[in-house]
């Protein structure tokens, strides 16, 4: 499995409400373990049946997922943009992937007994 895979349409960071940044949106999700002018690392966790609220990603991340069940993606219109159940093949986990900024969006975490994990660096430009 590939990054392309979790690529996502992003638009323009500039015209994304401040408010729904990831760590002022969703700070139950997204705890900041360091932050600087160059990078900001994220710890994110999403409970079995959680569904996040919708926050944005502004700037580039690598994302170190940990763990992760079957979950599905939603735009700020809730139309789904990533179902993992509609992957051509279930990803190993750890993994490391990059993305581009993420547009507003919500995950929800489908598993009834997996924790979704990961760390994120963002990195600031």
């Amino acid at each position: 499995m590939d990054a392309s895979t979790f690529a996502y349409n992003t638009g323009n960071p500039a015209d994304w409400p401040a408010a729904l940044d990831a760590v002022v949106a969703a700070p139950q999700n997204h705890k900041i373990l360091l932050e600087n002018d160059k990078v900001r690392v994220l710890e994110v966790t999403l409970l079995p049946g959680e569904k996040e609220p919708l926050h944005h990603h502004q700037w580039p991340s690598t994302l170190y997922i940990l763990s992760a069940g079957d979950f599905v993606d939603y735009d700020a219109q809730g139309n789904v943009i990533l179902d993992s159940r509609k992957f051509p093949e279930q990803p190993t986990f750890p993994l490391t992937i990059f993305k581009n900024a993420e547009a507003p969006h919500q995950a929800e975490n489908l598993s009834k007994t997996e924790i979704i994990k990961l760390i994120r660096v963002e990195m600031k430009q």
